[in-house]
């Protein structure tokens, strides 16, 4: 058989265009590896492979298409993984286990040490004190075995571009981020994507293989262009901690008549557990046109600015806090404030 193969790749996984050309002699077999270089997450099939065979003089051939599903499941990339050395230092520091010997301000004990001026003297533990010669001092360290829940909207929001890639990605990227600094912390972490059905949920795995679990379970998930339904996504997360410490909800509030089903649902969730909503927002520089294009530019871009800080008070008011920042800035800014909250003690 001489002639050439074309894999029926979908584009978006990078497959070469040109046909590789095969010379097979009778009564033998060849393999063929097509590189594939993909360009997007998510599930890429191939349903069937098309073969061209050429006649002796190549003046005609035939062709046929047979069947051979061929598929490739792309990772998430987890670009934000460059900010976690930085922030797993930190940790070790609010931990103790540096030489700096930072103390955290958590409610769990570690130990005893003489006390120095400057101290709080509300950490004085009088009992040690009488039994030595010296006043001693109770030390804290952050809380462990904490339940961290992040909560992905996967609604029609989600499928918004901001930069290179669409909301839902930027959100995985934090979500990643602050799960594996979670993981390191001795918290455990929990994650539902949600719009109105379960899209994906990882649950009660830890350590190793945290990580491998979220990806695999975010690769196939796709925004959906359905509103959410906020009352079933809250009822997801009560059935998966009976009182998590830290909620995260990562979605795109930024117009408040859209953002009313969320407002209205989210004061129930935020007193039982500290909330944090994060979203996403995409950086647009106003540009000074004189024209009538330009002016009404910027007029939605201030109007559009002035909707989400409403919606980021009302987060405010409902007894959350409001994260927003671009899809490269937001994961480093939620795994800050995460730090700061084990620093404060408050999860």
């Amino acid at each position: 058989v001489r002639g050439r193969v074309r894999d029926a790749w979908q584009p978006t996984a990078g497959a070469r265009a040109a046909r590789p050309e095969i010379d097979i002699p009778a009564g033998e077999s060849r393999s063929l590896s097509i590189p594939l270089h993909p360009r997007r997450r998510g599930e890429l099939a191939s349903e069937f492979v098309v073969v061209r065979s050429d006649g002796p003089l190549r003046l005609a051939g035939r062709q046929a298409r047979l069947a051979h599903r061929g598929a490739v499941r792309v990772l998430p990339p987890f670009t934000a993984r460059r900010h976690l050395p930085s922030r797993l230092a930190r940790l070790r520091e609010l931990d103790g286990s540096t030489s700096v010997q930072m103390r955290g301000e958590g409610t769990e004990f570690d130990s005893l040490r003489e006390y120095v001026r400057g101290d709080d003297v509300r950490s004085i533990d009088w009992r040690a004190t009488a039994r030595s010669s010296t006043t001693m001092l109770r030390t804290w360290r952050p809380e462990r075995d904490r339940h961290v829940v992040i909560l992905i909207d996967t609604g029609r929001t989600a499928a918004a571009r901001v930069g290179d890639g669409v909301r839902l990605d930027a959100a995985m990227e934090a979500a990643l981020l602050l799960a594996a600094l979670a993981n390191r912390a001795g918290d455990h972490t929990h994650l539902v994507m949600f719009d109105r059905v379960v899209r994906a949920r990882v649950s009660r795995v830890d350590g190793p293989a945290l990580l491998p679990a979220l990806v695999d379970a975010m690769a196939s998930v796709e925004p959906q262009l359905i509103d959410t339904d906020w009352d079933a996504a809250f009822a997801q997360l009560r059935s998966l901690t009976s009182r998590p410490s830290l909620v995260v909800v990562l979605t795109a509030q930024d117009a408040a008549e859209a953002a009313r089903g969320f407002l209205g649902s989210l004061p129930a969730l935020a007193r039982r557990s500290r909330v944090l909503v994060g979203s996403v927002t995409d950086a647009i520089e106003i540009e000074s046109r004189p024209d009538a294009a330009g002016v009404y530019r910027a007029a939605s871009i201030e109007r559009s600015a002035r909707d989400a800080a409403l919606v980021a008070a009302a987060i405010g008011r409902a007894g959350a806090e409001a994260i927003a920042d671009s899809p490269e800035g937001l994961p480093p800014r939620i795994a800050d404030r995460y730090l700061a909250l084990k620093a404060a003690g408050r999860l």
